[in-house]
Parts: C-alpha cells; structure tokens; sequence
C-alpha cells in the first residue's frame, strides 16, 4: 500500500518528492523562513528543513510567488494573502469533492463507506485530470464574472471627489437563511441520512441564490449566507428561500433576513454593520418567513413585487432595539 500511495501522490503532484525547503529556498534565492512561510500559507504543517518534501512543481509555485514580489506587483502581505486563499478554498474543494466520490459509491455499489473511500483512492488518478481541467475552468468564468461586476460597478468611477475614505467600500444586499430545528431533527441521523439532508439543504438553497442572481458567500451545515447587487433582488432570493426550502416534509422551514447597505469583503467573507443586523434578525424571525430592517424596507416601499408589514420592536443583542419589518411576495 505504501508503495502505491507514493506512486498516487508522484502522479497527482507531477513528480517526486525531491526538493528539501532548504533546497527549494536556495533554488529560488530565498531565506528558509520564507520558504516556510509561503509553505505555511498554502495550509500545510511547517516542515525541517532538510526532509525532502518538495517537488520540481513546489519550487516553481514559490518562485512565482518570489516574483510577483520582486516585480513589485504585488506587496508581500497581499502575496501571502492570495497564497491562503488558494490553500483554504482548494483544501475544503478537494474534501467537498473526494466526500462527493465517496457518498456516490456508497449509493450507486451498494458498499460500505471504508470500502468506498479505498475504492475511490484506487481510482483518484482517474478523476484527478478532470477534477483539475474543471477546476481552471470554474476558475476562469468565476474571474470572468468578477471582472464584469467591477467594471459595471465602477467602470465610470475613476474617483470620487469628496468621498468619504473611512466608508466600507462596496453596497450590497446580505442575506441569512437558517434552518429552524436543525438539531433537533438531525439528533438520530445516521451518516448518511445526514450527509443526504445536508445536501438537500445546500444544493436548494444554492439553485435559488444562483438562479436569482445572488452568490453564495458561504454556509455552516444548517445556515447560508448570500449577496446580491441590489436590494429587489436580495428581497427576490430572501422570500425563494423561504418558499423553497421546507416546502414539504423533506426538510424544515428557514428564517431568513435580509439587509442593504455597505460591507467590506476579505477573505471569500463578508463585513460590516448590515451583516450582523441580517444575522440577528434571522434569529427573531418566524419560521417561513423574511425580516428586513427599516432602512432596507424603505428602499423596497412601493415596490409592487413586496408587501411590508412593520413589526413590533425587539432587542437585538449587541445592536439595540429595533422595529422589524416582514417581507412578503405581492
């Protein structure tokens, strides 16, 4: 077997492991701390300096990095920055996709769930090239997609005279769906009985944000949050996911909320004022149903798509008191 597995991880890393950091830092003209430290960023456990870890591929990765500094194209906290978010998001990619092999065999070969991980890891070298191909791909048109937004949002605005430099920086609508009971529901579950609730849950809740124009900033098992350009279509995807999710048996009913206003967007996350008032009125909020907050109702008045119905004052911990207001489709 261990054999094997070497065979496996010289064929996905496209060599052999070689290159101690000492030799990756002296190939590229670094010190071994940085060497460590752009090894460290990518989300791997630091290493001693003289273990032969490393491939041809790792010395190359760390030279561009090296270079995307020396070129002065980048400075070297925003280098790290996007080497963790390379790391983060390609680690929790490559768990989400070898689960989803997994969960497949036990369902389609009607086997156990070690025998479908060994059954899997017998076979990565075949869905490595494709996972690889589509995840450049996925890449491109997210970039693509990015570009667009930014030149349709500030395309025109090469600065702002008088602009308040303190302000977060980007408008959005942020919205919370939580499901109401998760815990309870999900006490007596086998694994797989709660990995197939799991994906109901995300799987619906990511058609309705996606199909509505909405992103996925991320979800926690039994919530999600999202954003969207503008507050019609915040309200649009806040009330699809409360329709959506819950209809039926299969899943419980969700609280959802949704604000507008200015955040700040690091780390794939998002921050600011309206994120945690979105997030405290999705716990006061009925099941079934879609709170908002009265500066976002405001904006959304007089639109025939909603009715808005004002709602006693509650506390809202951290945040004060405040006046609720539900979103309901016209």
């Amino acid at each position: 077997m261990t054999d094997d597995i070497a065979r496996l991880e010289d064929e996905i890393l496209g060599g052999s492991r070689t290159l101690s950091l000492r030799d990756l830092a002296e190939r590229v003209g670094v010190d071994v701390a940085e060497a460590q430290a752009f090894w460290r960023a990518m989300g791997f456990p630091g290493t001693g300096p003289d273990t032969a870890v490393f491939t041809e591929d790792d010395a190359a990765a760390l030279q561009r990095f090296v270079e995307l500094i020396t070129a002065d194209r980048v400075g070297r906290s925003a280098a790290v920055s996007l080497t963790r978010a390379l790391g983060h998001s390609t680690e929790r990619l490559v768990l989400w996709q070898v689960e989803a092999l997994v969960e497949d065999a036990v369902a389609r070969l009607d086997l156990d769930d070690t025998t479908a991980r060994l059954l899997i890891l017998d076979r990565l070298h075949e869905f490595a090239p494709v996972l690889e191909a589509q995840l450049v791909h996925s890449w491109r048109r997210q970039m693509a997609a990015m570009a667009g937004r930014i030149a349709a949002e500030f395309g025109e605005a090469r600065s702002i005279q008088g602009a308040d430099e303190d302000a977060l920086p980007l408008e959005r609508s942020v919205g919370f769906a939580d499901m109401v009971a998760f815990t309870t529901r999900t006490a007596g579950f086998g694994s797989h009985e709660l990995a197939t609730f799991v994906h109901r849950f995300e799987t619906t809740a990511r058609d309705v944000i996606s199909s509505l124009g909405g992103r996925v900033v991320k979800t926690i098992g039994d919530a999600v949050l999202f954003v969207a350009d503008d507050v019609e279509t915040g309200a649009l995807i806040g009330l699809g996911l409360a329709r959506e999710i819950g209809a039926g048996d299969a899943s419980p009913p969700v609280r959802v909320a949704v604000t507008w206003g200015r955040l700040l967007s690091r780390f794939g996350d998002v921050f600011g004022p309206i994120v945690n008032i979105a997030a405290r009125l999705t716990d006061i909020a009925e099941p079934g149903t879609v709170l908002t907050d009265p500066a976002t109702a405001e904006l959304l008045a007089g639109n025939p798509r909603f009715t808005l119905q004002p709602l006693p004052e509650r506390d809202l911990p951290g945040l004060g008191t405040m006046a609720p207001v539900r979103i309901r489709e016209a």
